[in-house]
């Protein structure tokens, strides 16, 4: 089954990080890619960039739009993976991995709908 790992933080706190923090954090990222990858289980990882989004409310007759930077949330959506797992255990043993300072995960099962086609992206 795929599993979204949704990753929330304070994007404040992250832009605080030593380089020593943001090392850490980012090689305990890359080791998860890494042996997902190598099992054929890796799918979609995203950053989000901060400060960049704005958030849509339906309404009537309008539709209300505001600076970001998601939802009324203390933490900020940061990015967000997309795995196969055999079970939740598994998807949750991966955020383990994930987990720091001001890190709030949410894991939800996936139902493929469309693999759409995004053009290849580069940093």
């Amino acid at each position: 089954m795929l599993y979204s790992i949704l990753i929330y933080g304070s994007e404040d706190r992250a832009a605080a990080w030593t380089e020593a923090e943001e090392k850490e954090v980012m090689d305990r990222h890359a080791a998860l890619r890494a042996q997902l990858q190598s099992q054929g289980r890796l799918g979609p990882v995203m950053r989000l960039v901060p400060q960049k989004a704005r958030t849509v409310r339906r309404g009537r007759p309008t539709s209300e739009i505001t600076d970001g930077p998601y939802t009324e949330t203390k933490e900020q959506l940061m990015g967000l993976y997309v795995i196969e797992c055999a079970s939740f255990e598994e998807a949750l043993a991966a955020v383990k991995q994930l987990d720091f300072d001001t890190g709030v995960f949410e894991i939800t099962p996936l139902v493929y709908m469309d693999p759409g086609a995004l053009p290849a992206v580069t940093p």
